[in-house]
């Protein structure tokens, strides 16, 4: 059985909390139907050998729809795909409530400087009461409507398949989008080809692309606690958090909202700065400024999908 739910036949928005966290509940119990796309498979090719098997892959494709976020995987493929099927290749940025104007930014500066074929269209994910509920499968809601809206645009403009730009190293945890996207039949071609970000950053040095070294980045609603609603307003306050961190210098971070606190984890390396007295007294001032009303510093630091910590696993109590 499923959640997700077509604009066509889609409920009114429920008017009460309870309603969410009963749907929490549910997609939480539905945890082990997420695919583990880990592979065993141990390999001696060396980064340039996995490119020119990347290029030669996409070559054979007539042609194909990116899904571009822009981060270093999903960049390093739309280069790819450019470089070897020209304007046979279309990288697609969806923009919704979840992505930030600073993502946005770093993808109008990427397929500016590269001259990449590329479009912006909206999803609407935040109309699912599924998606909003926010359980540990949220990302199959968001990535559900984003491979249904590029279905759409394959079939529209008669581009042959879509892609995105999962790799080899995010086989290390669930991946609740790479469930929505089999369903779809999307291609992980950085994934097929057995690329690791180490990888990829590598090659997307050596071919100039901006975005090599950009530091890991995921849409504003892994910044919510499963089973909190995730809404617009969450959604800002939450950008308007990161974004102080940002103009502070940080590089490394997340602001994890829990009700009106904010977490702030900044990466180990950037911590000795964010502990001193000064800077801690300046970054809770302009984080209560932007909404909070309280800020705390996580000692752990930033570690990617940190609210994962709080997800039972599939055989686990």
């Amino acid at each position: 059985m499923s959640l997700c739910l077509r604009s066509d036949d889609r409920p009114s928005p429920p008017s009460e909390d309870a309603n969410y966290k009963l749907l929490a509940l549910y997609s939480k119990l539905k945890m082990a139907a997420f695919i583990r796309i880990r592979t065993t498979e141990t390999s001696t090719r060396s980064a340039e050998e996995k490119e020119r098997q990347l290029l030669a892959k996409l070559a054979e494709i007539p042609s194909l729809i990116v899904a571009l976020s822009g981060g270093a995987d999903s960049a390093y493929l739309a280069w790819a795909a450019q470089r070897a099927l020209g304007k046979r290749a279309l990288s697609v940025t969806a923009l919704s409530p979840s992505y930030s104007t600073h993502d946005r930014n770093i993808v109008e500066e990427f397929i500016r400087a590269q001259n990449i074929h590329h479009e912006f269209v909206e999803t609407h994910e935040m109309e699912n009461p599924a998606y909003r509920a926010n359980a540990g499968d949220r990302c199959f809601f968001c990535k559900d409507e984003l491979f249904s809206v590029l279905d759409s645009l394959a079939q529209q403009r008669g581009f042959s398949a879509t892609a995105y730009g999962v790799n080899a190293d995010d086989t290390l945890d669930f991946r609740p989008g790479h469930r929505a996207a089999k369903e779809h039949r999307v291609l992980a071609p950085l994934l097929d080809v057995g690329l690791r970000k180490s990888e990829i950053r590598e090659l997307s040095k050596r071919a100039g692309l901006p975005t090599w070294d950009r530091p890991a980045s995921a849409c504003l609603a892994s910044r919510v606690p499963y089973g909190t609603e995730v809404t617009p307003e969450r959604l800002s306050l939450v950008e308007r958090g990161e974004a102080v961190l940002r103009e502070l210098g940080f590089r490394q971070f997340r602001v994890r909202l829990h009700d009106r606190l904010a977490r702030v984890e900044i990466a180990p390396d950037e911590m000795p700065r964010a502990l001193t007295t000064e800077m801690a007294a300046t970054i809770a001032k302009q984080l209560k400024a932007a909404g909070f009303a309280y800020v705390s510093l996580d000692l752990e630091g930033y570690r990617q999908g940190s609210l994962n910590e709080t997800l039972s696993r599939p055989g686990q109590s």
